[in-house]
């Protein structure tokens, strides 16, 4: 299918559920046409066999996908239909172009699939590689294309057959830091332009703040978090989430304005909550001291140091006490501490950079649906 109408809802509605030995996914996905949603998740949490389930490569254990209007997958009532009949374009991670094909003839590729004869495709094909900047690069083959060059065609062939959904998987990975900032941007115009849907699995944050218009975090084959950028760097819900937007993160029990973290520490907050909560901060709050420091930190504790690495322009430390902790410090407080694995030092983070907030907050409809 190249053009049809479309049927009122949203583009994806699935509850995908799939069984591979001992590990189960189990989540819903919904993306209205023109949403971005990007796919997030620790290694094996299920983020590729949801792309896979969409795409047709992989068939449900139960539960449904639902592209467009119509059932493509649901095992209750025997539907499938193959991935070459579904309304999808695929970016892989890899490309997987055609090596033996020109770059136009990797883009004609799709719509010659779907009944277009070879010159109206051939004609398609030009188009979309004039639009996305490689007119110039039309005869050549996969072996005589840059990194960034190759992930513009397979993007040019995916949107080619003009798909319902769009599915990324890691699509920028393969390529270096230079090249991977200038394509980023322009995957960016082209997934705005797109009417359809698009989902983009990846490991990148960056790459997902940028591209994604809402976020959906999938740990251990469910979803533990989803919302806008906004709300998720706001209030990350579990440590991979936090680790993602880099805070450090702790769930404790509030009272007023304190929220005891562990048996040996409570941390003093501006927020005042009662009952389970989060306590955020990001690193470069975490002051450091070589002995107890006075004045106006609130919260102070002993700890000692387990790992440095540079993180940026400054040094990422590591440390050990009641709580597991992050701080950033800059390579002259570092000299200037004499900082060093094994070594004792004092933490202290002020009230007023901490944020504090219900943990038992009610998940969305599709985290809920999810469980």
């Amino acid at each position: 299918m190249i053009e049809g109408m479309r049927r009122p809802g949203p583009v994806v509605d699935a509850h995908i559920v799939v069984d591979r030995g001992t590990f189960r996914l189990d989540i819903r996905l919904r993306i209205e046409s023109g949403e971005v949603v990007g796919l997030l998740g620790p290694n094996g949490a299920g983020k590729t066999t949801a792309l896979r389930a969409l795409a047709g490569l992989q068939p449900l254990t139960a539960g449904h996908v639902t592209l467009a209007g119509g059932d493509v997958d649901r095992p209750e009532r025997r539907t499938w239909t193959p991935a070459e009949r579904r309304p999808i374009g695929v970016v892989f991670q890899d490309y997987l172009l055609f090596p033996h094909l020109t770059a136009q003839d990797n883009v004609a590729f799709g719509p010659r699939r779907h009944g277009v004869d070879r010159r109206s495709a051939r004609q398609l094909a030009a188009d979309w590689l004039e639009r996305v900047g490689l007119a110039d690069r039309a005869r050549l083959k996969p072996r005589q294309l840059s990194g960034g060059q190759a992930q513009r065609v397979a993007l040019a062939r995916a949107l080619a057959v003009h798909p319902e959904l769009l599915l990324l998987d890691e699509p920028l990975a393969a390529l270096d830091a230079r090249t991977r900032l200038d394509t980023r941007a322009a995957l960016h115009r082209h997934l705005a332009e797109h009417p359809g849907a698009s989902l983009l699995v990846t490991h990148d944050p960056l790459d997902a703040l940028v591209l994604a218009d809402r976020l959906v975090i999938v740990e251990a084959g469910h979803v533990v978090q989803e919302g806008d950028a906004a709300t998720i760097t706001a209030q990350p819900r579990t440590d991979y989430v936090a680790r993602l937007v880099g805070l450090n993160l702790y769930r404790g029990t509030a009272d007023g304005q304190t929220v005891r973290v562990g048996p040996d520490l409570a941390l003093a907050v501006d927020d005042p909550l009662h009952g389970d909560a989060f306590v955020a901060f990001p690193p470069s709050a975490v002051a450091l001291h070589s002995s107890r420091p006075h004045g106006s930190p609130r919260n102070t504790w002993p700890a000692t140091i387990t790992g440095l690495q540079r993180n940026g322009d400054n040094l990422r430390v590591q440390l050990a006490g009641p709580i597991g902790v992050a701080a950033d410090v800059t390579p002259a407080a570092a000299a200037n501490l004499e900082l060093a694995p094994g070594q004792p030092v004092w933490v202290a983070v002020k009230a007023t950079q901490t944020r504090a907030y219900p943990a038992d907050v009610q998940p969305s409809a599709m985290t809920r649906d999810a469980r």
